[in-house]
Order: C-alpha cells, then sequence, then structure tokens
C-alpha cells in the first residue's frame, strides 16, 4: 500500500516511493529507496519537500493518523481520504513559473532558466555517478524527470541551455557533458524531424551515453598529461561497461542501450568498439557522435583549453565525410547555427562581437554585440545588432580566435541577460 505522509513523520526503514512536489526540489537523484541513514531524513526535512509517497509493502508503516492519503483506486488513480474522491495523480510540478511551457522565448529570456536546470542536472547526474560506482543501478523514472526539464528548456530556446553547458569547468566535464550531450540531442532530433517520443529517448541516451565513465578511474578520467597506452585502454572500453551496467538497470530505453555501446563508432569504419560502418551504425548512434563531440573539444579539459564554438563545428565539417553521417552533421550545424552563440565573430565595418543569439531562418546572420573597434584597439559601448533585419549592411567576415584577442568578460556578454 502506498501512502503520502509528511517529511516530519519519515522513520528509518521506510520504503521512499516518490518526492511529492517539484523535481529540482528533490535531494536524491533516485526516489525510491529504503531509507536506512537518518542523514537521509534529515535532507529531506531541510529541502523544499514537504510530503513524500511511501511504499508499505516495501517498508516500515505509519500509525494510521499520520497518512495524509492512500494510493490505489481501482482505475489506478489517487484516493484523497479527506476528500473521499478519486483524483487524478498530480503531475510533476514545473521549477518554477513557465517551466513546462515549451513557448519560443527569446534567449535572454530563458538564460535563467537554464542555468538553474544545469545546476540540477549536475547534481543529478553526478548523484547517478556516485550510485553507479557503489553498483546501484539507474533510476529510469529520475532520469526521465530530468529529460523533461531539458526537453522544455531546450524548445523554449535551442541556444541558452547548450550553451550555458558549455561553460562548465574542466572538473565539471564528467558530469556537465552528459547533460550538454543531452540538450543537443533533443535539440537535433527535432531537427531531424522525429517524433516526440523519439525526441525524449534521444534525451535519455544523450544523458546516458557516457555512464561507463563512472568505472573509470577519476584519477584516469582526469589526468592533464597524455594517458598511457593501459590508461587509454581504459578509456576506449567504457561504451562496453557503460552498456552492461544499463543492461542491469530496468526500464532503461533501448535507444539508450544503442547510443551508450556506439557513440564512438565512425562511419569510415575506424571507430570503436565494434568498428562498424556507415548504415551498421544507427542513426540514433550517428545523432550521439556528432553532440559528442562537439562539446567535448568545446569545452575545458584537463590537458586542454576548449575552442571556440564556431571553429569547432568548422574543424568537424572537415572531419565529417569520415567520422560523422553528413546529414546528420549537417542538421546539428543547422540546429546551432553557422556561428553557435558564444562565437567571436568580425564584421565588415570593423568591429569585433560575439554572437549572442541565431535569427530566425538566417544561418549565417545571427545577432551579434559588438563591442570592439579594430582600427582604434578600443573596447566600445557594446551595440547588439541583428544581422538579418533588412537593410542592415554589417556582415560577418571571419571567425575570430578568443585565444589570441584575451577579452575579459567574453562569456558573461552573452550568459548573462543584464550584461550591457
Amino acid at each position: 500500500m502506498r501512502k503520502k505522509i509528511s517529511v516530519d513523520h519519515l522513520e528509518p526503514g521506510m520504503y521512499l516511493e516518490q518526492i511529492c512536489g517539484a523535481w529540482i526540489d528533490n535531494p536524491f537523484w533516485r526516489s525510491r529507496f529504503v531509507i536506512s541513514d537518518p542523514k537521509d531524513i534529515a535532507m529531506l526535512r531541510a529541502s523544499k519537500v514537504r510530503e513524500v509517497w511511501i511504499d508499505t509493502s516495501k517498508g516500515a508503516d505509519v500509525w494510521p493518523e499520520t497518512a495524509v492519503s492512500e494510493l490505489r483506486a481501482d482505475d489506478g488513480t489517487d484516493l484523497d481520504t479527506d476528500a473521499g474522491l478519486a483524483t487524478p495523480r498530480p503531475a510533476l510540478d514545473g521549477m518554477f513559473e513557465g517551466s513546462a511551457s515549451r513557448e519560443p522565448v527569446p534567449i535572454a529570456e530563458e538564460l535563467a532558466r537554464a542555468a538553474q536546470i544545469c545546476a540540477a542536472g549536475k547534481a543529478a547526474v553526478t548523484s547517478m555517478f556516485q550510485e553507479a560506482r557503489m553498483g546501484n543501478t539507474v533510476d529510469a523514472a529520475g532520469v526521465a524527470d530530468l529529460v523533461e526539464e531539458i526537453s522544455n528548456s531546450v524548445a523554449r530556446n535551442n541556444s541558452a541551455l547548450i550553451s550555458l553547458a558549455r561553460l562548465k569547468t574542466a572538473d565539471e566535464y564528467t558530469y556537465m557533458h552528459s547533460v550538454a550531450v543531452c540538450a543537443m540531442m533533443i535539440a537535433l532530433a527535432r531537427q531531424l524531424k522525429l517524433s516526440e517520443a523519439e525526441v525524449r529517448s534521444a534525451g535519455i541516451a544523450g544523458l546516458l551515453h557516457d555512464v561507463g565513465k563512472m568505472l573509470v578511474p577519476l584519477e584516469v578520467l582526469n589526468k592533464p598529461g597524455k594517458l598511457t597506452d593501459a590508461e587509454f585502454a581504459l578509456v576506449r572500453d567504457h561504451p562496453t561497461k557503460g552498456h552492461a551496467f544499463l543492461v542491469e538497470s530496468r526500464n532503461i530505453d533501448p535507444m539508450a542501450l544503442d547510443v551508450c555501446l556506439h557513440h564512438h563508432e565512425k562511419v569510415d569504419g575506424s571507430g570503436y568498439p565494434k568498428k562498424l560502418i556507415g548504415d551498421a551504425i544507427s542513426i540514433y548512434a550517428k545523432m550521439g557522435a556528432v553532440c559528442d563531440v562537439y562539446d567535448a573539444i568545446t569545452s575545458n579539459r584537463p590537458y586542454k583549453s576548449g575552442w571556440d564554438p564556431s571553429e569547432s563545428l568548422r574543424q568537424m565539417g572537415l572531419w565529417a565525410s569520415g567520422h560523422f553521417d553528413l546529414p546528420v552533421f549537417q542538421a546539428f550545424a543547422k540546429t546551432l547555427g553557422i556561428y553557435p552563440v558564444g562565437s567571436l565573430v568580425r564584421l565588415n565595418t570593423g568591429r569585433i562581437g560575439v554572437v549572442i543569439e541565431q535569427s530566425k531562418g538566417a544561418l549565417t546572420l545571427p545577432v551579434v554585440k559588438a563591442f570592439y573597434v579594430v582600427a582604434t584597439k578600443e573596447r566600445i559601448v557594446p551595440v547588439v545588432t541583428d544581422l538579418s533585419v533588412r537593410g542592415c549592411k554589417e556582415r560577418i567576415i571571419a571567425r575570430e580566435n578568443p585565444d589570441q584577442w584575451k577579452f575579459e568578460g567574453l562569456d558573461a556578454m552573452w550568459s548573462t541577460p543584464s550584461s550591457p
């Protein structure tokens, strides 16, 4: 029997079945386990969660007067004992107002929400990896909740969460990489006109594609120098180990199993672990390969700094014929734009600026915030220009390497809504 109780009535030995309220308020990655540590109860009481569902058939019960309601009407709905009426089980609440909406919004309106999701996603994936290292399987329901939040954000604005996830530090890479690839897989799936069911599956696959790395020693994953042959073999084995781990988990989406095992395959057969060629690789694994590589080369790592987003796409285009499926890569480039958000560009007016948003229907004409004049070598008050507006004379004439210019506060120019 399932019962909804106040967190104040939780005791060790109870089986926690479900957290009531917003997903982001859940202090745990999993929501189905026997509470054995009083610290877990303290964490719940310190959170914003006020009520939980327990399953008395799997753990300890409570005194009858402490139960708020019981679940299990004949039709599967909640039975509210106070009202005596069967009511639908409440859906997952949004993190804050508007989070469940999918109405398109400008990037400035989505950045705050995307930042919240990135932070919560990092915490969730970190917890998932820690659980996996302890031998616990993946909670499919928890994965689905996180993917839903990411999916809604990407629907509102393609660039916000994807671009923010790129700003991870080297120490965050292992965990934030999963969040970033999840968001890109969702955006790419929609660009490829896949069904919404496939979009959700693609998000789950992106979130879980690198779970095998939790079995690789951290000192190897974070090693700043060149790996030894033995260390490199450990890293190369992560798709196989991750796939085996997911097989042991319950209700894992088949697409996640496929992408986990095959996201390092290349269309020319030079990838691993199976050296698959061309059509032997599923479209989903081909999507995973593109998203995985883009986030890897644009992110700061212990052994290198990330590349500029626009330069990264250019380099990937040079590799595409042997590494990636060309139609999938072209769809990916269309998803991000030829000059993704955060790219440093030079305009034909002699100004340098950063791309802050994509314009509608014009891949080479984004919205640019110009802040530097090359001729005078001076920073100016930033000027925002939508290059796609009819009559606009400004055009991008070159990509610029941020490492050469070393501008301070470059990322803040697009990632902070209130920045000038």
